[in-house]
């Protein structure tokens, strides 16, 4: 008859290399962890936010945000069409308002004047790999032009037309491309800092 103490007596026979406990708990898990954290630094390399695209400064630790090129836009009351065609190919119209065109002045009393080239810049909202930055070139009238080849799924983009002349200003619109049409107009919140003062 075989008693408590004997039981504790009787060894296992097996290596312990062998004992499924060890192989899962004292070596399975542990690897497993290891393998799934260089996998995920490995992920999180590949996926890593890409860097800010606009017109930001840094002063000391305080970031701010440059909103003169916008302002700029809103006080020479300047607008603006795109188009879009299937072949990539970009038109975009220039609008100044009825009465710079009619003085040959903009509002500021800056003479009215089409820049040769503007810059335009199509930002995807997730995946830098799908930014486009071209340059649009002055066709005739208020008639520019380039060519940019957008991603056929639809996704969430930031348009921004921008001239980086004298008149430094700039226009920008969230859209879905692709798409046949996006219209630029002035930011209203400058309208209501306006009636504020």
């Amino acid at each position: 008859m075989s008693t408590p103490a004997s039981k504790f007596k009787h060894q296992d026979t097996q290596p312990w290399y062998k004992n499924y406990m060890v192989v899962i708990f004292v070596i399975g898990m542990p690897a497993f962890v290891v393998v799934a954290c260089i996998y995920f630094v490995y992920y999180s390399y590949q996926i890593r936010d890409s860097v800010v695209r606009d017109d930001w400064y840094m002063d000391g630790k305080t970031l701010y945000q440059d909103v003169s090129r916008d302002k700029l836009t809103y006080d020479l009351d300047l607008h603006g069409k795109m188009h879009f065609a299937d072949n990539g190919d970009i038109v975009f119209y220039l609008e100044y308002p009825e009465q710079s065109l009619q003085s040959g002045k903009l509002l500021n009393g800056t003479p009215l004047t089409y820049p040769d080239t503007l810059d335009l810049s199509i930002s995807h909202a997730t995946d830098i790999k799908k930014d486009h930055d071209v340059v649009l070139q002055h066709q005739e009238g208020n008639k520019y032009s380039a060519h940019a080849d957008i991603d056929p799924v639809k996704a969430k983009y930031y348009v921004h037309v921008s001239n980086s002349g004298t008149n430094n200003w700039r226009m920008q619109d969230v859209a879905k491309l692709p798409r046949s049409n996006i219209s630029f107009a002035p930011l209203q919140a400058f309208a209501k800092q306006s009636s504020e003062e």
